[in-house]
């Protein structure tokens, strides 16, 4: 797909979580994500990236990089040649998605078909349960016991002390989910 004389938009939403999200790392109370919209020939696309600190990301580094493609773009860059210009990580996925939607909008078709592949079949998420006290833990297993699939955040700042309480709390609260764990290499 060619990005004939486009011009791209760059925001940064945020969302609230509730009650916070706690991993063996850390917490946070907000997801940052970085939005790029793409417009061309009266259509648009937009995609989104995460920044993640982990690899080196930040929200102002994934914006600026993006903001540096809008001449590239305006010139006619395409996914492929978006490979090259930009490392994989937050910006390169917002602008690729960008593109996607783009054609999609374009051509009338789903994204899906444009990349050749099978129509998409349904699939079990997982719901995360945020890294707390059994108690507070059993109470979030509770609340989300009609889900099929749960992921149980492990490894507080003991180094897994009391994981052994928090997977036995869920286990009680939701006994029909299948349970999988995620220490964050905390262990």
């Amino acid at each position: 797909m060619n990005a004939d004389r486009c011009t791209l938009d760059v925001a940064v939403e945020r969302w609230p979580i509730a009650g916070g999200f706690t991993i063996a790392r850390g917490s946070k109370t907000e997801a940052r994500v970085v939005v790029a919209r793409v417009t061309g020939d009266g259509a648009s696309g937009s995609g989104e990236g995460v920044p993640y600190a982990r690899y080196g990301e930040s929200v102002p580094g994934v914006v600026a990089a993006l903001q540096a493609q809008r001449e590239a773009l305006a010139a006619g860059l395409d996914r492929q040649a978006l490979q090259q210009a930009l490392p994989a990580g937050a910006a390169r996925n917002a602008l690729d998605a960008a593109l996607w939607s783009l054609a999609a909008r374009r051509s009338g078709r789903p994204v899906w078909q444009l990349a050749g592949l099978p129509p998409p079949r349904p699939v079990v998420t997982a719901y995360t349960l945020s890294l707390a006290e059994p108690a507070a833990m059993a109470a979030a297993a509770a609340r989300a016991s009609g889900r099929p699939l749960l992921k149980v955040k492990l490894g507080g700042p003991a180094g897994g002390e009391g994981d052994d309480e928090r997977i036995a709390a869920v286990r009680t609260a939701a006994p029909a989910a299948t349970l999988i764990v995620d220490a964050n290499e905390a262990w």
